[in-house]
């Protein structure tokens, strides 16, 4: 017998016991599931059913598949939905290779961003299999399901018409890896916090336009990061330890790190911070905010003042990929499940060292070596990303009682 399918697509109000009435009305047929699909958008309902039977079109309980079909027409007369019915043959044909996630995000998300997007995926030859939408506040975000593209083609492709639509889009391999525990390494100064620790130590010494100076010189890869701190650091000389404590209650976290950091502690991922800053400071973050790991430069502090150096090793730019891969290490997760976040040339090795690096609100040259960047300025919205809504964020939150960003 061959086999032969029917996709049934109910549209209209969305409603409690739906999809419950379709399929006990399908139990009553010699009919088997092959493929379910359920959406709902501003509480329309898009369900589509697709069913096998065996034999020719005139097959089905009672003599005819024809009882099938007016027993579905039934349903949505009685529901009052639109209803589609196609008939075809059933195929065990794999989905293309290549399946990839590409997310979208956007504020605002305009139809000619998605248009241009939609259009680089169809010119490269790939299809579009799966559309959600993983958050509509404060910035939009729209993720699909991908066959049958060149990740590396494809990349480069939406890439440039990300820039083009000043929107950002990620490709990401598809696979089970992404539902596996991951370790998150992130930059702090200007990432994880606003603005750079050494710079409001410098507002305390007076020496806050030099320090930016050459700070700015470092981001941008025109000064190494090791000259870079030695000068700014000879410019904190004198400066009383009390300080730290000052310029603790300065920092500024950036907006949606509390979400990210606790969302992730929720999927017992492992979470880490490296900073070219300052232990003195981000020993307080580590501490407010449950971090598993941290590795940061130290200050010399002798008689109650500072004496312009570091002490230990400096974490510059080799350094921070090191300690992401001690800190891989340490949790037991492989390098190509880790996730490293920064914005400046200092942390282009760890980018590369991880399984995606992300660049957020970067400096170009970080933007350009990065798998992705993100420049929304919510630091939270890394977690569309790793596939996670912000409903499911939001409704983990009030089960715990919690409403703070």
């Amino acid at each position: 017998m061959n086999q032969r399918t029917l996709l049934i697509t109910l549209t209209g109000p969305d409603r409690p016991g739906v999809t419950s009435r379709l399929f006990t009305v399908l139990a009553g047929f010699p009919v088997t599931v092959a493929d379910v699909e359920q959406v709902v958008i501003r509480k329309r309902l898009t369900l589509g059913v697709l069913v096998a039977y065996s034999g020719g079109p005139s097959t089905g309980t009672g003599g005819t598949i024809g009882g099938l079909w007016t027993a579905i027409e039934q349903v949505a007369a009685d529901l009052d939905m639109d209803l589609e019915l196609t008939t075809g043959t059933a195929s065990k044909e794999k989905r293309p290779r290549g399946r990839l996630h590409i997310t979208v995000l956007g504020e605002p998300l305009l139809p000619s961003a998605m248009a241009g997007i939609a259009g680089r995926i169809a010119a490269s030859g790939a299809n579009i299999d799966r559309i959600e939408r993983l958050s509509s506040y404060p910035v939009t975000c729209i993720e699909m399901a991908v066959s049958g593209a060149d990740p590396a083609s494809l990349r480069a492709e939406l890439a440039a018409e990300a820039h083009l639509q000043q929107v950002d889009v990620a490709v990401q391999r598809w696979g089970i890896h992404r539902r596996a525990k991951r370790l998150i390494v992130m930059d702090v100064d200007s990432t994880l916090i606003q603005g750079e620790v050494i710079e409001l130590l410098a507002k305390h010494a007076g020496n806050l336009d030099e320090v930016a100076r050459v700070t700015e010189e470092a981001m941008r890869g025109e000064l190494d990061f090791t000259e870079s701190l030695t000068r700014r650091v000879a410019l904190l000389e004198g400066l009383p330890q009390e300080v730290f404590e000052k310029v603790t209650k300065e920092v500024v976290l950036t907006p949606g790190a509390r979400t990210l950091v606790r969302t992730l502690k929720r999927l017992d991922y492992h979470f880490a911070i490296v900073s070219g800053g300052f232990t003195q400071i981000t020993d307080g973050l580590v501490a407010d905010l449950g971090i598993d790991y941290s590795a940061a430069n130290t200050l010399e502090v002798v008689d109650g003042r500072l004496t312009g150096r570091v002490t230990g090793e400096i974490i510059d730019r080799p350094g921070k990929a090191r300690a992401l891969e001690r800190f891989a290490l340490q949790s037991g997760i492989p390098l190509s499940q880790t996730v490293a976040i920064g914005d400046g040339a200092n942390d282009l090795d760890m980018l590369a060292a991880a399984g995606l690096g992300i660049a957020f609100n970067a400096k170009p040259v970080v933007r350009k070596a990065a798998d992705t960047a993100v420049t929304v300025p919510y630091l939270d919205s890394i977690l569309y990303l790793l596939g996670i809504s912000r409903e499911e964020v939001e409704a983990a939150d009030a089960e715990d009682g919690l409403t703070e960003p």
